[in-house]
């Protein structure tokens, strides 16, 4: 019974997460509480978390050392961009070279674009999976990080539909922070069920030993290309807000320098870990703009400091992580959730405390 209950809080996770990203949409989404500057930092919090979750669905929980979540997300983005952006406008973005008829006199609701950028990312990602996902380790990594700079690259010379190295501007923003943190909601609790579902187990399976899992039965390429699928269309979601956020979008955005930011998140909050990865996404997300501090010049009693200058902050950040590395190699969470039992024993630590001293002595509990 004991054992069953704390599976039963484990698994509560789902419900402890909507509960804390409720309570802040209710706080925060007011005039009077949080300004437009803390309303972006949460809103870019929440995006990274729904990508960072969606890369340790394929990373951390399927094994598969992948790094082409750049790539996908630029797929969601410019969905977004070309078919949100009012077609009264577009004449004067697409000022250079006129814009594909394919595409000129289309324009969709923002949840449509939203939900098709997606959609395509998990297509393109499908139809690279099937050659790529046979490779393995470092093999699949530089493969997938290749086939995101390729994608990059078509965006940087579609003229006609992304409007190349330009870019697309006018974007229509996200209305509140509802929007956000709701796609947020649905989308790492869907990956939540996934993951406590019979494919979650059999993406666990591979990930601790294919070779076992296919002696059970477990079809590796068809539960491969399925997470690969699943975080490619997460990660196409998370680039859509993204352009809604900024209000604009270009290649350069989306190098694959942007890939290890997630790959950072992920590797802090722990890999297998979907509230490691959530927490760590605010965490990083918050920090890199707190740190900014350093960016800018010191001066005490007349003497400027020369070490502040822009760019400082970054090596603030990488000794800081260093040290959380250090002290916590499996990351924030490591494999384990979040769950009503262990934040209990936060509070508790004298029960848990006296509960191993009897254990010690001999005693019974």
């Amino acid at each position: 019974m004991m054992i069953k209950n704390k599976k039963f809080m484990r698994r509560s996770l789902t419900g402890f997460l909507i509960i804390a990203f409720a309570i802040i949409i209710i706080l925060l989404d007011t005039e009077t509480i949080g300004d437009d500057y803390v309303r972006r930092i949460l809103n870019l919090g929440a995006i990274y978390a729904i990508v960072s979750v969606s890369m340790n669905l394929v990373n951390g929980f399927t094994g598969l050392f992948s790094l082409g979540q750049a790539g996908f997300m630029a797929i969601g983005a410019f969905t977004v961009a070309v078919f949100t952006v009012p077609v009264e406008l577009r004449e004067a973005i697409f000022y250079i070279v006129p814009q594909s008829p394919l595409v000129a006199n289309v324009e969709l609701p923002f949840f449509v674009a939203l939900i098709i950028g997606g959609l395509l990312a998990a297509l393109v990602s499908i139809l690279i999976g099937m050659p790529v996902l046979r490779l393995k380790s470092d093999y699949l990594a530089i493969a997938t990080l290749g086939f995101s700079e390729i994608i990059r690259i078509i965006f940087t010379n579609m003229d006609t539909i992304t409007n190349g190295a330009l870019g697309i501007n006018r974007i229509p923003g996200i209305p509140t922070m509802w929007v956000t943190f709701g796609v947020a909601i649905v989308s790492i609790g869907f990956i939540v069920l996934l993951i406590n579902s019979s494919y979650g187990r059999a993406f666990k399976a591979i990930r601790e030993d294919d070779i076992a899992a296919e002696a059970m039965g477990i079809n590796l390429f068809k539960h491969k290309v399925l997470s690969f699928a699943i975080g490619a269309f997460f990660a196409g979601i998370g680039g859509g807000l993204l352009a809604s956020l900024l209000g604009t979008v270009d290649p350069k955005q989306f190098y694959f320098t942007m890939t290890y930011n997630f790959l950072l998140i992920i590797v802090l909050g722990g890999m297998g870990s979907v509230s490691g990865t959530v927490i760590a996404s605010f965490v990083v997300t918050a920090g890199l703009e707190f740190l900014r501090f350093f960016d800018d010049s010191l001066i005490l009693f007349g003497v400027n400091i020369p070490i502040f200058r822009p760019g400082f902050r970054m090596v603030i950040f990488s000794l800081l992580l260093m040290i959380l590395v250090l002290f916590f190699r499996k990351g924030i969470m490591g494999q384990k959730e979040l769950s009503w039992s262990m934040v209990e024993g936060w509070f508790k630590p004298h029960k848990n405390l006296h509960s191993k001293r009897k254990k010690d002595e001999g005693g019974t509990i």
